[in-house]
């Protein structure tokens, strides 16, 4: 119940996976956070199915829809949550983000070419759901790791920590 939780600092290493790709389902995330109550208000702080603070309720778009999360309808706290889970994945709820079911199940009709690693013989690489800078250094024997992989791609990461599925990096 701490979607106002707000980080302070910048993380300097690769620690987050690459997560886009990943859909996250609202109704189990709400709930762990509330019982499902799309329209709850207990008094502490957090308001709706997915228990906003005032504060991150309206930074992340939800002062047009209403007050507090719990005023607003479901589809309008999810897109605020989308919006939210888009700049920061699942932070903003450390308890409730972590339990199993939170990710909708993707869909078994991939083909087995997208499955595969995408490393093409022009030193290139598209990151998949789950990629970390370390990993692919590690994988594709990039010298210097990952340090020298993000130098490599400064040009199209904002952090080493945060790369998305689709996105194409320098291996050389």
């Amino acid at each position: 119940m701490t979607a106002g939780v707000v980080g302070a600092g910048t993380l300097l290493a690769p620690a987050s996976p690459a997560s886009a790709a990943r859909q996250v389902n609202w109704d189990v995330l709400a709930k762990c956070e509330s019982g499902g109550r799309w329209h709850i208000n207990t008094g502490n702080g957090y308001y709706g199915g997915l228990q906003f603070s005032r504060s991150t309720w309206k930074a992340n778009g939800g002062g047009k829809y209403a007050p507090t999360a719990d005023r607003a309808t479901k589809a309008e706290q999810i897109k605020v949550a989308t919006k939210l889970y888009k700049k920061r994945g699942l932070k903003p709820w450390p308890v409730c983000g972590k339990k199993a079911g939170v990710y909708k199940k993707a869909s078994s009709a991939k083909s087995s070419a997208s499955k595969k690693a995408t490393a093409s013989k022009k030193g290139t690489y598209v990151v998949r759901s789950g990629d970390t800078l370390a990993a692919i250094a590690k994988k594709y024997k990039v010298k210097g790791g990952w340090r020298t992989l993000f130098k490599l791609n400064k040009d199209r990461l904002d952090s080493p920590s945060q790369i998305f599925p689709g996105q194409r990096l320098r291996l050389r």
